[in-house]
């Protein structure tokens, strides 16, 4: 605040100087003062209190000298060879060699603390280091380093790109890149870093291995199978929502027997409530020898094939449709139902 309080009391000796020696009209003198009183109260800036004065003084200089000086080096500044000069000394230049000696140094026993387990001192002297030569990537690696020592690997993750930033083939940068995100339990970004290193050097053995540490661990995104239902197999193309849709495991074969007149009224010891004398669902589903069958078929795949049966996907169609019930010559005209029929009547027999 003092640097503008300092500013602010040569604006106002500016002021006062301009009423007293004429420079502002006498109908303008009481505005002023006006202004000069709340720019003080504004600031903290008391003329009337010369301690303050003494201490935030610029004298001799004044505002009006400051300004002329600022005035002519501006003209000096846009003459010609002016701007070049200035170009050319505010061009900003690398860590001299005094620099870079020191910096190496300090890296040394930054490298020295990491032998010693020293984790803090080593992170300090490779700041350090950094600090002098920001430059150069085995610093920031070597920080990344002692920042995974000490388990702070999202620290090593900003050392290691930012290594990688500054010199791109520094192949170990790559390793500690993947490392530290390994740590972090982000196998995708590690295995990403080691590929990078391995596109720089191929026959880096520790690159390779840090890949397939990193493959071994990822997972399958959970969206992946977010569009299909456990144990729902693929419905049959141009069956219908009824025949296919929605018919997994033991659900869809209930679903399958209901629809094909299979559901009806409870018949007695010999199953015949359901069409045409075949058993009905309750005697089915309570029968362990079909119950068995069934779970082998969904686990063999039977039953997904017989959902993309077209005979049976017809058949299907034309029952919803109230065209009836197929009779048993039409269901034993097709191998796929013969069979399961005569599958149903050996689990319908053993049961008994």
């Amino acid at each position: 605040m003092s640097s503008k309080q300092r500013l602010v009391l040569s604006i106002i000796d500016f002021l006062n100087q301009s009423i007293q020696d004429g420079t502002v009209k006498q109908d303008d003198k009481e505005s002023l003062e006006v202004a000069i009183q709340c720019i003080g109260e504004a600031f903290g800036v008391d003329p009337s209190d010369q301690e303050q004065v003494n201490r935030l003084s610029v004298k001799p200089a004044n505002l009006l000298s400051i300004f002329d000086v600022f005035l002519k080096t501006k003209d000096k500044l846009a003459a010609p060879g002016g701007a070049s000069a200035s170009a050319s000394t505010s061009t900003p230049t690398g860590p001299s060699a005094a620099d870079k000696a020191a910096a190496e140094k300090l890296k040394a026993a930054g490298n020295a603390h990491m032998s010693a387990k020293k984790y803090d001192d080593a992170i300090k002297s490779y700041t350090e280091a950094i600090a002098l030569d920001p430059t150069n990537a085995v610093y920031y690696s070597n920080r990344a380093a002692a920042y995974s020592s000490k388990g702070e690997h999202s620290s090593a993750v900003f050392d290691a790109e930012k290594a990688i930033e500054a010199d791109s083939s520094f192949v170990k940068a790559y390793h500690r890149l993947g490392h530290a995100h390994y740590s972090l339990g982000d196998y995708k970004a590690a295995a990403s870093a080691f590929r990078r290193g391995l596109e720089i050097d191929p026959s880096n053995a520790s690159l390779k291995t840090g890949l397939q540490n990193a493959e071994a661990r990822i997972v399958p995104d959970d969206d992946t199978f977010d569009d299909m239902p456990p144990l729902d197999p693929a419905p049959a193309r141009g069956a219908t929502s009824g025949a296919g849709a929605g018919a997994g495991g033991m659900a869809g074969m209930a679903e399958m027997l209901r629809n094909m007149g299979m559901g009806g009224g409870a018949g007695g010891a010999g199953g015949a409530g359901g069409a045409g004398g075949m058993p009905d669902l309750a005697s089915l589903m309570s029968n362990p020898m079909m119950m068995q069958m069934a779970q082998q078929m969904m686990q063999n795949g039977g039953i997904e094939r017989l959902m993309q049966n077209p005979a049976l996907a017809n058949m299907m169609n034309r029952m919803q449709s109230g065209g009836g019930m197929p009779d048993m010559s039409e269901l034993m005209s097709d191998p796929t139902l013969r069979d399961l029929a005569s599958q149903f009547g050996a689990g319908g027999g053993a049961g008994r």
